[in-house]
């Protein structure tokens, strides 16, 4: 019971860390200089914030719970909450990524039709739908990996679907070791600029079919969006 208390405190960070993720994108989309979402500028934003906030609450009442957690019963009950904060999650994550494709998909068609603005807005919006997907990416693979959040601390070992350096090192203190946000932050950073994996391999098709659709996307920013703006400036 101690055990489970000390990881759930533990991993309680990252939770926070990926709201904080979603901020940082909804920060990001109101940066956009050109139009590029089918409706208001603010519509995205406010579709996540409305999202995000219930999910914020919700995690922070499960953490409460977690603390005076004392029987197995308490466990049951923040195990199925969890999941449930699981799908919402899911479904916001799904929103963002959504929303940052059609974002991609206009700004390279206004490339193809000729009504992209000058090259420094078209390079500023390319960063911000790259830096966006590597943000969005990060979430995917946090929410997926080894089933998801839920399970931290109430299943012994649940599949992995990334191999991690930590986990091939014959290490007594790596033993337990397990991957937080900004492990996946890295492995999405590293992904989208290698356009391939690095240091970190996927295990399960459900990862190999994530990481290549970051790298497909990541790859359509940098070598389609920002080339030819800097073809604009030159």
């Amino acid at each position: 019971m101690r055990e489970r208390h000390i990881v759930f405190r533990h991993r309680a960070l990252d939770f926070w860390l990926a709201r904080g993720a979603v901020l940082v994108i909804v920060c990001l989309q109101l940066l956009v200089i050109n139009q590029l979402s089918f409706g208001p500028r603010w519509l995205a934003p406010a579709i996540e914030l409305v999202l995000l906030i219930p999910l914020s609450v919700a995690t922070a009442w499960t953490q409460a719970g977690i603390r005076n957690a004392v029987a197995d019963h308490h466990w049951q009950a923040v195990s199925r909450f969890r999941v449930m904060i699981r799908r919402a999650a899911l479904i916001l994550t799904a929103v963002i990524s959504l929303m940052n494709c059609g974002a991609l998909f206009l700004l390279v068609r206004a490339l193809i039709e000729g009504h992209a603005g000058n090259g420094t807005t078209l390079l500023i919006d390319a960063l911000n739908v790259w830096v966006t997907n590597i943000i969005v990416f990060a979430l995917w693979f946090w929410s997926t990996d080894r089933g998801g959040p839920p399970t931290c601390g109430l299943v012994e070992r649940a599949r992995s679907d990334f191999l991690f350096p930590q986990m091939t090192l014959n290490d007594p203190h790596l033993r337990d070791w397990l991957p937080g946000f900004v492990d996946y932050l890295f492995v999405a950073f590293t992904n989208a600029t290698a356009f391939s994996p690095t240091d970190t391999m996927p295990l399960t098709p459900r990862a190999k079919l994530l990481m290549l659709a970051e790298a497909m996307i990541s790859l359509l920013t940098v070598a389609l969006v920002a080339a030819r703006a800097v073809n604009i400036l030159a």
